[in-house]
C-alpha cells in the first residue's frame, strides 16, 4: 500500500490545541505541500497552452502568474477535498493520516483555508485581462464542486478533469483574449488525461471505496479498467497529434508525443496486476508524460520558428 500520508506532525487535537508551528505544519499537510504531484499535473496543461497561445514566446509575467495560481488552486482544492471527505478519510488506509481525519485541523479551518487561498489566487488573476478574470469563476466553482461528486456519480474524475484542464482556456484568454479551436482540443485532451491518471489513482483505493460506498471510474470500469485506460490514452494521444497538425508543429513536438506514449505503455505495465503500489506508481508517472510533451513543444518552437 503506498504511504501517502504516513509522516505527519505531532500536534494537538481539537481538544488539545497545537503550537503555532505545529498548526502551520498541519496546514501544510492539509494542502499537500509534501505531495507536489498535484501541482505538476495541473501545471503541465497550463504550460502547454501558454507556449502554444504565445507561439513559443509567452509573456513571462503571465507564465509566473499561472505557475503561482496553479500552486494556489491545487492547495485550495486539497483543503476543500479534505473537508468534503472528513468522514470518509479515516476509513481509507491511504488517507487515514490526513489532518482532518486525525483531528489536527478542524472542518471550519479547512473551509477557511480554502477561501483564503482561493482569494489569493483570484488576486493574481486580477493582473490579467477581464476575459480571464471572468473565466476564473468557473475554475473556482469546479474546484469547489469536484470533491462532492464521488457521492453522486461514478465520474468524479471527469469533473476533476474539467477543473484541472480549465487552466488551458484561461491561458489562451490571458494571452490572446479568446480561445482558438485548437485550445478547446487541448482542453479536451487535458480532461481525458485527468480521467486517465485519476482512474489509476482511484484504483489504489478501490477496495476501500467499495466497502464505504464511494464512487469512482475505477469502480465503474471494473474488470475493464485497463482497457478503458488504454482507450483513453489512445484518444488523448490522437488529440495531441491533431493539435500538432492544426498548428503545423514539427518533429520535436511529435517526438515529445511519442515519448509520452512510451510513458503510457509503462503505466499499462504497472497496473497489469491492479495492485495498489503499481497503480500509484502509474499515477505518479503521469508527471513524466506532461514533462516530455512540454519539452518537445518548447524544443519545436525554439528550433522551427
Amino acid at each position: 500500500m503506498p504511504k501517502m500520508n504516513k509522516p505527519r506532525p505531532e500536534a494537538g487535537s481539537a481538544d488539545n490545541p497545537a503550537t503555532v508551528l505545529q498548526r502551520l505544519v498541519a496546514y501544510g499537510y492539509l494542502v499537500r505541500l509534501n505531495r507536489p504531484i498535484g501541482i505538476l499535473l495541473l501545471m503541465w496543461p497550463a504550460l502547454w497552452a501558454l507556449w502554444i497561445a504565445g507561439e513559443g514566446k509567452p509573456q513571462w509575467t503571465v507564465v509566473l502568474i499561472f505557475i503561482l495560481g496553479v500552486a494556489l488552486m491545487r492547495s485550495a482544492g486539497c483543503a476543500i477535498n479534505d473537508f468534503a471527505d472528513r468522514k470518509i478519510d479515516g476509513k481509507v488506509e491511504r488517507t487515514r493520516g490526513r489532518p482532518l481525519a486525525t483531528g489536527l485541523v478542524s472542518p471550519m479551518e479547512a473551509v477557511g483555508i480554502f477561501v483564503a487561498i482561493s482569494l489569493m489566487a483570484f488576486a493574481l488573476v486580477l493582473f490579467l485581462n477581464q476575459e480571464t478574470v471572468l473565466m476564473s469563476f468557473v475554475a473556482v466553482t469546479l474546484a469547489a464542486v469536484y470533491p462532492f461528486m464521488k457521492r453522486y456519480t461514478h465520474l468524479p474524475q471527469l469533473v476533476l478533469g474539467m477543473a484541472f484542464g480549465w487552466a488551458v482556456p484561461m491561458a489562451y484568454t490571458a494571452l490572446t483574449g479568446t480561445v482558438a479551436p485548437e485550445g478547446w482540443l487541448l482542453y479536451i485532451a487535458a480532461v481525458i488525461w485527468a480521467l486517465i491518471y485519476d482512474t489509476e489513482y482511484a484504483m489504489v483505493d478501490r477496495a476501500d471505496d467499495l466497502r464505504i460506498g464511494v464512487k469512482s471510474t475505477a469502480i465503474l470500469f471494473g474488470e475493464s479498467d485497463r482497457l478503458m485506460i488504454g482507450l483513453l490514452q489512445s484518444a488523448m494521444l490522437g488529440l495531441m497529434v491533431l493539435v500538432g497538425a492544426k498548428l503545423e508543429l514539427g518533429l520535436y513536438y511529435y517526438l515529445g508525443v511519442v515519448a509520452g506514449s512510451l510513458v503510457f505503455l509503462r503505466q499499462q505495465y504497472l497496473i497489469r496486476k491492479r495492485d495498489p503500489d503499481g497503480c500509484f506508481r502509474a499515477f505518479i508517472g503521469n508527471n513524466y508524460f506532461g514533462m516530455v510533451v512540454f519539452i518537445g513543444l518548447v524544443a519545436d518552437y525554439l528550433v522551427s520558428r
